[in-house]
């Protein structure tokens, strides 16, 4: 399959074909449509949520990285809380598919990174407050 094949799907594709552990989704922009705001794609990011943690992925520090294109593509590096969690290789396609509903967007690409390491000192103040970790 080639990049350009893949980059029609619109449905997640648990493992990437092309080996790097990263998953990509969505479609190019239609001409004269503008891309999302920064700010949309944070509320996409927001609608996810770790299984075993009611916060959710953004507020909980786990976007390392978040870029939106001129063109409405959106590039994200993302880690876990732990590099055993139960759902690490089903949260990027989450993501992936969270954002990619975004009107405005594009192509998604979602990473997951491991360095460096999450620690809780990536939390929001509002996650440090909903898990009373003050």
């Amino acid at each position: 399959m080639t990049m350009t094949q893949h980059a029609s799907f619109r449905d997640f594709m648990p493992v990437s074909p092309y080996g790097d552990g990263t998953v990509r989704m969505g479609t190019p922009l239609a001409e004269g449509v503008g891309p999302a705001s920064e700010e949309a794609v944070l509320d996409a990011l927001r609608t996810v949520h770790d299984p075993e943690i009611p916060v959710n992925i953004y507020d909980l520090g786990l976007i390392y990285l978040l870029e939106v294109g001129a063109d409405g593509n959106v590039r994200i590096e993302m880690t876990l809380t732990a590099p055993a969690c139960p759902v690490a290789g089903e949260m990027p396609g989450w993501v992936a598919k969270a954002v990619a509903g975004v009107p405005g967007v594009g192509m998604v690409e979602v990473t997951l990174v491991w360095d460096p390491p999450w620690g809780p000192e990536r939390m929001s103040e509002d996650a440090r407050m909903l898990l009373d970790m003050g």
